[in-house]
């Protein structure tokens, strides 16, 4: 299956630089791009990508406002957003993720980790793998924004025991293969609890399940290195 990308950003370069990437490989190609917010959630709409590489700072409307608009959108449940941004823009990010992203990553990302990247949300996964990651997803995610909460911690009642197990080693950013290896367990059980649990959560994505497994209280963040 090719994998369908949309490019929103408004820096002509930059798109083009990723034009040129994405499209030289065989499984993925450019299905359009954006130079705001308001077009990317516009053509979105009306070419259902696989995958949106998204652009924070965009003038107009920025990806935070089209991030959520696509994710909000039921006629868009199959498409992940994946975000490019700065560390600069730490909050911003953690909307995004509350709002339905997959994932992110930094402008200044490997040719090999924008491609693994986009490959990897495209899956059904989110991209919350590296340390750094998990340590600014769970500062901004343990004090969510006001009507920005998912899940109480009496949703989770709907949870097995497994399935909150699952759902914890999950939100510390471990894949399906690391979780396997912990649980002594084969990686398709805990993709059939993940899915489990987004259904009985109403998560979107795996992302999103993070982002439940921290507000509801069944994971607590660790406090900032410095604080």
């Amino acid at each position: 299956m090719t994998i369908r990308v949309l490019l929103a950003d408004d820096q002509a370069l930059l798109r083009a630089t990723f034009r040129i990437l994405i499209d030289s490989e065989t499984d993925m190609t450019v299905i359009g791009e954006a130079t705001d917010g308001r077009e990317a959630v516009e053509l979105t709409r009306g070419h259902l990508p696989d995958v949106v590489l998204m652009d924070i700072r965009m003038p107009g409307t920025d990806g935070l406002a089209a991030t959520t608009a696509i994710c909000a959108d039921p006629e868009l449940a199959a498409t992940r957003v994946l975000i490019l941004t700065t560390f600069e823009t730490d909050e911003y990010v953690a909307q995004a993720l509350r709002a339905g992203a997959s994932g992110f990553l930094g402008k200044d990302v490997t040719a090999e980790a924008l491609l693994a990247g986009i490959r990897t949300v495209a899956s059904g996964e989110a991209l919350l793998s590296p340390g750094a990651t998990r340590t600014l997803i769970t500062r901004f995610l343990n004090s969510p924004a006001p009507g920005a909460q998912l899940a109480t911690p009496e949703s989770l009642a709907a949870l097995t025991a497994r399935e909150r197990e699952v759902m914890c080693l999950a939100a510390e950013g471990r894949s399906n293969d690391e979780i396997a290896d912990k649980l002594y367990v084969s990686p398709l059980t805990v993709r059939t609890h993940v899915h489990r649990a987004m259904t009985k959560l109403g998560a979107r994505d795996r992302a999103q399940l993070v982002v439940v497994a921290y507000q509801s209280g069944l994971v607590r963040a660790m406090p900032p290195q410095g604080s």
